[in-house]
């Protein structure tokens, strides 16, 4: 691997959960595979009041406790420690900005880092703008590069997609810009097009000859916790299926790209969101499912209620489930459903996609097996256990023509012996290459927000309100109704997943 440039690192939202759990521990690991250049310094900026010694401590214990690779190297740490600053001053205050920008320069001089500068938005949406204003007024330009990292969500609709990008715009140029969704840096994620267009196999059956249907399944088994006042605002639809659940939909739909740089490959997914049909605002209740998860217990924690979550509206008709049946209308997926769901206090903690492929047209078994022979599946597992399970039918040993099906499995960690690293640490280090391959390009935003925004304005119109689903089920009973409907079936559903072995008489 190369060595990343030399550069400073500004994290706004410097003492918030995600820089302590993701970025801190994902710069040290960056410096303990030795990525980082020896030109590097890290700045925090938050508006807590802090010395850079209490800072430097808190930044140790995220190290500590969240870091992938146990024990810590303190010596490895020690020297990103002796790089670490920490402004504290509002998001919006010109002043505060140009102290911010005196801090760098004088880092340029200490440090070396050549006027090179990363800024990493770890704040709340409603933050961005000031920032961004105030980094375009504020900051020296006429020293190296500068890019901006900015975090989901990436507006709330189009209108507002559209205005923080023109915002954008405003004071950088798109190849400064760098929208980042975890999910793309995850090593699966990235090996889907690896899996693709590097083995023959697949590109032949790619399509709705072959395929019956793609599931893709992004659950949680926690609810929202103390987040009611945020989560209350987005809902599962824009806060998951906007930006994760639409990767993943993307990689597995887009056509190959001319070329393996951002360009190209952020043209093809594009293109498929361009492509999905968009569903009229009346018809949106055939093609949807929302759910709010009711009172009870999963995965050890009470709840007596999405409506009973400390800062959640009693009448509330915020989605914290919801599944989706989509179409693709291109020449490669037409008329083939793509299922899409993600839920809060659901049963298990998983992403994945699971390619689902078209009975054979005669299969020999039927006429001698009592029960069908089960289609051919391809799992892609994103989280836990990152990797591939190809399920095939194969016959039992023995005397009997017993019919089962069975994984071929291939998981990172027993493949190639080693710990998949972590999202943020390549996502950090592509930043400071200026490689935007794995983040999401503006009109890319947009394209994904035009297929949400009918499907939210259908719900505002409906007078039906989500259906109440268990805390540990997988939704609301019509979730399962709209796959179950198509004579398909959920990979989980709660019942009847594990194919039993299928016995047949010769």
């Amino acid at each position: 691997m190369p060595t990343a440039p030399p550069c400073a690192l500004v994290i706004f939202g410097a003492s918030g959960d995600l820089a302590k759990r993701k970025l801190i521990p994902a710069i040290y690991e960056l410096a303990r595979q030795k990525m980082l250049s020896d030109k590097f310094a890290l700045v925090g900026y938050s508006r807590s009041p802090m010395s850079d010694d209490a800072y430097r401590q808190e930044c140790r214990e995220a190290v500590q406790k969240f870091a992938r690779t146990k024990p810590v190297d303190m010596a490895v740490w020690k020297q990103t420690e002796n790089t670490i600053t920490y402004v504290r001053g509002d998001y919006g205050d010109e002043k505060d900005h140009a102290r911010l920008d005196e801090t760098l320069r004088s880092i340029d001089q200490e440090f070396g880092t050549a006027g090179n500068r990363l800024f990493y938005l770890s704040t709340p949406p409603n933050t961005f703008a000031p920032i961004i204003e105030s980094l375009g007024k504020a900051r020296d330009k006429a020293s190296g590069w500068e890019r901006i990292i900015i975090e989901k969500p990436f507006g709330r609709d189009l209108a507002t997609a559209r205005a923080l990008n023109a915002l954008l715009h405003k004071y950088f140029a798109e190849e400064q810009v760098f929208r980042i969704d975890h999910y793309l840096g995850k090593e699966t994620v990235q090996n889907l097009m690896v899996m693709r267009f590097a083995n023959s196999i697949f590109e032949p059956i790619w399509n709705y000859k072959y395929i019956d249907h793609v599931q893709i399944t992004v659950s949680e088994t926690l609810g929202v916790g103390t987040r009611g006042g945020y989560y209350d605002k987005s809902g599962a639809l824009r806060d998951m299926v906007q930006n994760h659940l639409f990767q993943l939909m993307a990689l597995v739909a887009m056509e190959p790209p001319a070329a393996l740089d951002a360009v190209s490959i952020r043209d093809e997914k594009v293109k498929v969101y361009k492509s999905v049909r968009h569903l009229r605002p009346e018809s949106v209740e055939q093609f949807t499912v929302r759910g709010q998860y009711g009172a009870g217990e999963g995965d050890g924690q009470k709840t007596q209620g999405y409506l009973k979550e400390k800062d959640v509206p009693p009448d509330s008709r915020t989605e914290t489930f919801v599944a989706l049946k989509l179409f693709i209308d291109n020449w490669r997926w037409s008329g083939m459903p793509f299922y899409l769901r993600t839920g809060k206090f659901l049963p298990e903690k998983l992403s994945e996609i699971v390619v689902r492929f078209r009975s054979p047209p005669l299969t020999l078994f039927q006429k001698q097996c009592d029960s069908a022979v089960y289609p051919n599946d391809l799992i892609i597992r994103v989280q836990p256990d990152e990797g591939m399970s190809w399920r095939l039918n194969g016959k039992v040993p023995g005397g009997q023509m017993n019919i089962k099906s069975v994984a071929l499995d291939f998981f990172y960690k027993t493949a190639f012996n080693v710990e998949p690293p972590e999202a943020y640490e390549r996502l950090i280090f592509d930043a400071m290459l200026g490689d935007q391959t794995l983040f999401i390009r503006g009109d890319e935003a947009e394209a994904a927000w035009a297929v949400i925004d009918p499907i939210e304005k259908g719900w505002a119109e409906s007078k039906s309100k989500p259906q109440e689903y268990a805390p540990g089920t997988w939704g609301p009973k019509r979730a399962i109704d709209l796959i179950e409907l198509d004579g398909r079936r959920w990979l989980h559903s709660g019942e009847g997943e594990a194919e039993p072995i299928v016995a047949c008489s010769l």
